[in-house]
């Protein structure tokens, strides 16, 4: 039996699972991918768009798709109870998570379940007992038991678990409007399906290399030069931590060292902090580099690919016609033999992919702003420092993220002059302090990654201009107690009407691969 887990409300669904069990006791697992090839023929004018686009944009209130929607969100949709086409990749694996054998076919599917990551998750919770009988229980128990095996091997060799801010918007139904912000809820059931994609891409990945070794469409992630740690390395040393780049396994284990008892943040922030320490992974033809070069430093993968988002990846696309072409069920396109042509569609699939995440980033700040926009007394949390300016000669400031709403903010500390003859800049210890004028002693502090207490509110710069404020509410510092922030980015800028039709779509389903 088929499934899918995703996240509520998902109409492009890529991706489907299913784990029977054989009669020699061992497993049959199958993930599979929504056949876009089928529909998608090479060198017809719905491929060379989609070539052009590369990806799907996902914003705040809407979703730019690759392909037309009809097939984005119906025929190559593995939607539940109905017929679609597939490519799966189909092992024989013991419960113990060694995998004996592997097969790719192009299939045809019918899916009994589309499930949420909270249904997925309430069978995996589901009591021994209760779930024998039940066909879709007892699959996504025997998947959600090898996942964890998976992944305990996968950080054992040096995969890295990192972290990010974003945060979901709850709209209006009408006006589409932000009515709420909050964190993504992460269950077992989210770990679960990124671990079958990410055996997927592995897997195919390593089958297109062997039949074309110098034409695959691969993801390399470079490993970081330790001048884009020293920031941090820094940082985590004035708390007393140790944070070693000399390899992914020695970066992961003195994350997972870095904890602080009763601030569970702490460790989440420098996880986030690590991971904008790093360079981006991206595309590349095989035969442009050296394998020794191929390598993604993030999952300690020596060979990765893209495979298992055909609907909204261009480049998993290529990935199915190389493997249709692997296995003798299609022949390669002609265009797919040509370096060049790999090297420029690697480049822009590369642009296309970085100008999506700036778009979404923007759509989340636009948004942010309008929220905040309605609430004229602004709202007050607590924030953690990133960053602390200890120039000489400058005025001090230090930069904020609020977890609540995954926001950032530069605070200036205004109150105080450059020059101030009480300010204590400390570079070393990423502090700067303000003295007491009667006796002389340090009043008060501020330090990186200590807590602070926040008010964010809208300023209206001029009238279609607005711009986030964060104002320091505890502690106080300085002579007196007006200190403010602007966005992380400068200006939010808000123009006309940001009301838009759309679909929320949560950008947990673009990270789940």
């Amino acid at each position: 039996p088929v499934l899918s887990i995703d996240p509520p409300g998902c109409k492009d669904i890529d991706d489907a699972l299913h784990c029977t069990v054989l009669p020699n006791g061992n497993y049959q697992v199958g993930v599979h991918i929504a056949d876009v090839t089928n529909y998608v023929k090479a060198g017809t004018a719905i491929d060379l768009e989609a070539a052009k686009r590369s990806t799907s944009t996902y914003l705040v209130n809407k979703r730019l798709d690759m392909l037309p929607g009809l097939l984005t969100t119906d025929l190559c949709s593995l939607k539940g109870n109905v017929d679609r086409y597939a490519f799966s990749v189909l092992w024989e694996v013991t419960p113990e998570a060694d995998i004996i054998d592997v097969d790719f076919r192009k299939t045809i599917i019918h899916s009994i379940a589309a499930l949420t990551y909270q249904q997925a998750q309430g069978l995996i919770d589901q009591p021994e007992g209760d779930s024998t009988n039940d066909i879709q229980a007892g699959a996504v128990k025997r998947l959600a038991s090898l996942a964890r095996k998976f992944r305990a091997r996968r950080i054992g060799a040096g995969a890295l678990t990192l972290a990010s801010p974003e945060v979901k918007f709850v709209l209006d139904s009408e006006s589409l409007n932000p009515t709420d912000v909050q964190a993504y809820a992460l269950f077992e059931a989210n770990a679960l399906v990124e671990e079958f994609m990410l055996l997927a891409n592995v897997t195919v990945g390593k089958k297109i290399l062997r039949h074309y070794p110098t034409l695959s469409v691969l993801r390399r992630h470079p490993a970081p030069n330790r001048g884009m740690f020293d920031s941090l390395i820094s940082k985590a040393k004035c708390r007393g931590f140790a944070i070693d780049i000399e390899d992914s396994k020695r970066l992961a284990d003195s994350l997972d060292a870095a904890q602080i008892e009763g601030d569970a943040y702490f460790n989440k922030l420098l996880r986030i902090l690590s991971t904008r320490c790093m360079s981006p992974a991206q595309y590349f033809c095989s035969g442009e580099y050296k394998p020794t070069d191929w390598h993604h430093y993030g999952l300690a993968a020596p060979v990765y690919t893209h495979f298992t988002s055909p609907i909204r990846r261009y480049a998993d696309v290529c990935v199915h016609r190389l493997l249709a072409a692997a296995i003798g069920v299609d022949p390669l396109p002609v265009h797919l033999s040509s370096k060049s042509y790999l090297h420029d569609l690697a480049a822009n699939m590369n642009r296309r992919h970085r100008a999506a995440q700036l778009a979404g980033r923007a759509s989340v700040q636009l948004h942010t702003l309008i929220f905040f926009s309605g609430d004229n007394s602004g709202k007050e949390e607590d924030a953690y420092i990133l960053d602390v300016d200890t120039s000489e000669g400058v005025e001090p400031s230090f930069t904020v993220i609020v977890p609540r709403y995954g926001i950032e903010g530069r605070v200036r500390l205004s109150n105080i002059s450059a020059n101030d003859a009480n300010l204590v800049r400390e570079p070393e210890l990423h502090r700067i302090s303000y003295k007491d004028d009667a006796t002389g002693k340090v009043a008060t502090s501020i330090q990186v990654f200590e807590k602070v207490r926040v008010k964010i509110w809208v300023n209206i710069v001029q009238e279609n201009q607005k711009e986030l404020v964060v104002d320091l509410v505890e502690p106080k510092i300085g002579p007196t107690q007006e200190v403010s922030a602007s966005s992380d980015d400068g200006e939010l800028t808000g123009k006309g009407d940001a009301n838009r039709t759309g679909q929320n779509t949560p950008p947990s389903k673009k990270r789940k691969k």
